[in-house]
């Protein structure tokens, strides 16, 4: 998968796949907004790992 360098296109990319919080209960991807996780109503939410994704080299 080619590299992104355009700032529009990376901010898409940013809003549809990586501003996310995850459930650290169930590991659901919920809104960013979510004060709770949609699957098993757990409060324990953390933000979605910017690099998870990325491969290095």
């Amino acid at each position: 998968m080619p590299a992104v360098h355009d700032p529009e296109v990376m901010k898409i990319v940013y809003n549809r796949v990586l501003n996310k919080l995850v459930c650290r209960k169930c590991g659901a991807l919920n809104p960013p907004s979510a004060t709770k996780c949609r699957r098993c109503k757990s409060k324990n939410l953390r933000p979605k790992r910017l690099l998870a994704g990325m491969k290095k080299g």
